[in-house]
């Protein structure tokens, strides 16, 4: 997916402020999941709510106000009650990785227990991992 950089993205000096990536990130994990057919919202009306449990983020370039950047998310692991992806980010006119990173992710119930995710979301995911 493509995110244009607007003045709100960024700090006074017109670099994208750091913790903007990990929203980025999530962005790019719910479109990910919704082109699978896997509808978030039905699944949280039936009680499943996906939680990171762990992010790790390298910024290797930085990005900025007007940037067009490019956001890639792929599978990296599916397990029973996880899955963890893999993010890069890059400037759209040059190709430079700005941000790669990793987010893990945890099937919760109602009452934030961990919880295999549902059956046809870990068959639909399991297709894809990379």
């Amino acid at each position: 997916m493509e995110i244009r950089i607007y003045y709100e993205d960024t700090d006074c000096g017109g670099v994208v402020y750091y913790a903007n990536y990990l929203k980025y990130f999530e962005r790019a994990r719910t479109e990910f999941i919704g082109d699978k057919g896997i509808d978030l919202a039905e699944l949280m009306k039936m009680g499943y709510v996906f939680t990171v449990s762990h992010a790790e983020v390298e910024y290797k370039a930085p990005a900025y106000y007007g940037d067009v950047l490019e956001i890639t998310a792929g599978l990296a692991k599916v397990t029973k009650a996880s899955f963890t992806f893999f993010h890069e980010i890059s400037r759209k006119k040059d190709g430079k990785l700005i941000v790669k990173g990793t987010a893990k992710l945890v099937c919760v119930n109602e009452k934030g227990r961990p919880t295999r995710l549902p059956k046809v979301m870990q068959e639909k995911l399991q297709e894809e991992q990379a």
